[in-house]
């Protein structure tokens, strides 16, 4: 049996989709179980509530072979190590009392860096809490995903794409594809011992300026890079429900990735996942932008 929280994200849904059709018995920790597709509703075992309640993850855990642990992080936390440490306390209480022999949770690039990075840091310290359950761990150690790219599909839109860093600054990028992918690995061969790293750094290094080339050439029309002022992205973050130490945690973890904590691993062929930047523009960000500005006309 393996368990799998956040289901219904960018990461779970593909994740779940492929153990199933690997024919593997799961369970799956949702809050609002309409949300799943009703294919995987009837294939899945379901179990309603959240991954931070000690007694939805006793449910869940029960005869448990395997867990894939994913926080996301709650915007109006205290702080980020309450949004990652604190919130996963009771999953790895769980892990202990069902003694689950194998976690995969994903996390992030720049273990061991000394350099404070927010929600980074945090998420090394959720790693290290579960690891201190005993159970063997492999933590999905990830780059920036190529995903969040599809937040601007109304400024793309517009003809530009918007960012924080130096437009010539390159840091790896990883589509949620290849790390649900990477994900499944680990979880349908469990012959792996141990607690480690696994340091994945995408398909490609990219800068925006790398990002606007490409968006231009898939979209067939200019798309420029517009540098951000931080001050005003926390501003927005805040107007959005953040709390100050979160919308704060956001943009130290920018900084930190400025200053290279993403960067410290070479690159191999090991580390590098399939998918570029210009196939998931293809197959993600056209979709997305055509489809907003057909429904604009429409409107």
């Amino acid at each position: 049996m393996i368990v799998v929280t956040a289901p219904t994200g960018q990461i779970g849904s593909k994740l779940v989709r492929t153990l199933l059709t690997h024919g593997e018995p799961v369970r799956l920790v949702v809050r609002d179980p309409g949300k799943l597709p009703t294919g995987v509703r009837k294939r899945a075992e379901v179990v309603t509530g959240s991954h931070h309640d000690p007694a939805t993850l006793d449910r869940a855990l029960t005869d448990a072979d395997a867990l894939f642990w994913l926080m996301p992080a709650t915007p109006t936390a205290s702080s980020p190590y309450e949004a990652y440490v604190s919130a996963s306390i009771p999953g790895a209480d769980a892990v202990v009392r069902h003694a689950v022999p194998h976690v995969v949770v994903v996390s992030a690039l720049g273990r061991g860096a000394q350099v404070y990075a927010g929600h980074v840091s945090a998420s090394h310290a959720m790693e290290d809490l579960l690891r201190s359950t005993g159970a063997h761990v492999r933590a999905l150690a990830l780059p920036t995903f190529m995903d969040n790219i599809l937040r601007q599909t109304a400024t793309i839109g517009d003809g530009a794409v918007t960012g924080t860093l130096p437009a010539d600054f390159t840091t790896p990028w990883i589509a949620t594809k290849d790390i649900a992918a990477l994900a499944a690995g680990y979880l349908l061969d469990r012959d792996w011992t141990g607690q480690d790293s696994v340091e994945s750094l995408g398909g490609e290094d990219l800068s925006f300026a790398d990002i606007a080339a490409i968006l231009t050439d898939v979209l067939g029309t200019p798309i420029r890079y517009q540098l951000l002022d931080r001050a005003v992205v926390k501003e927005f973050l805040l107007g959005r429900g953040f709390s100050a130490a979160m919308a704060q945690s956001m943009i130290d973890m920018d900084v930190a990735c400025e200053r290279g904590i993403n960067n410290a691993v070479p690159r191999t062929a090991q580390n590098t996942t399939p998918t570029t930047f210009h196939e998931f523009a293809l197959e993600s960000i056209k979709p997305a932008v055509l489809g907003r500005a057909v429904s604009g006309r429409a409107s």
